[in-house]
């Protein structure tokens, strides 16, 4: 039998055991921050100093962190799956770079990556992974003070938004891992899996405020449950 066609969903519950912080959980970063100030147009806008402040110390801590059991566990699910026919792809909500680094290929951000800056003059996207501030230069055009983080904000639509629908149209199963259940368009994509007739699995800490929509579930920490749900898959 030919091996299933998975749809993933990642939030930053699945890289909060690689020690960077959750958003919306007690004393997560919305908890410390005014995302107001640090995550919108407008915030950049009044203070990008500030902006670039939040966003480098991610930046910096995201260079200290490792890919946890959960990412490794993904990669090589999609690995073996593709070896048997199948398929596994990644949408994520994270802006770190730790499904590349264990090791997974099929991995759409819609919500921007931290390692790349965007020149708000020229459109210019490019890796980076130095600090931003008011007098970086964008190596495209040359104006200083455009760049920014190359990573969605409140307000601004996610990217990938039809590359993510034509996954679903093509999935056999959706699996949600580490998702608050809050932020749309994300959180909306269980109830669409669903109208397609795919069955869909929560693995998370806790029930997500969108727990109701899922024919599954499984809570634990996913560096246990995300190995464990693979190891399933690959024995059917």
């Amino acid at each position: 039998m030919r091996a299933p066609r998975i749809a993933v969903l990642t939030g930053s519950g699945v890289s909060a055991e690689s020690g960077l912080s959750t958003f919306r959980d007690k004393g997560g970063i919305w908890a410390q921050y005014d995302y107001r100030q640090v995550a919108t147009p407008e915030g950049f806008a009044a203070d990008p100093a500030l902006v670039h402040d939040f966003y480098n110390a991610r930046r910096r801590a995201l260079k200290c962190a490792a890919p946890n059991a959960a990412h490794f566990a993904l990669a090589e699910l999609e690995r073996r799956l593709e070896d048997r026919g199948g398929a596994l792809w990644i949408v994520t909500q994270n802006v770190d770079d730790l499904h590349e680094r264990a090791g997974s290929r099929n991995v759409l951000h819609m919500h921007g990556e931290l390692s790349r800056a965007r020149c708000g003059s020229c459109g210019d996207s490019r890796p980076w992974t130095d600090d931003l501030d008011v007098r970086t230069k964008c190596p495209s055009c040359a104006a200083t003070g455009a760049m920014r983080p190359d990573v969605v904000w409140f307000g601004e639509v996610p990217m990938y938004l039809e590359e993510t629908a034509a996954i679903l149209s093509r999935s056999q199963q959706f699996v949600s891992i580490g998702t608050s259940g809050v932020v749309y368009p994300a959180a909306g994509l269980a109830a669409e899996a669903r109208a397609l007739g795919i069955p869909c699995t929560e693995l998370n800490l806790e029930p997500s405020e969108n727990a109701r929509v899922f024919t599954r579930r499984r809570y634990g920490k996913a560096s246990e449950i995300v190995p464990q749900w693979a190891r399933e898959i690959l024995a059917e």
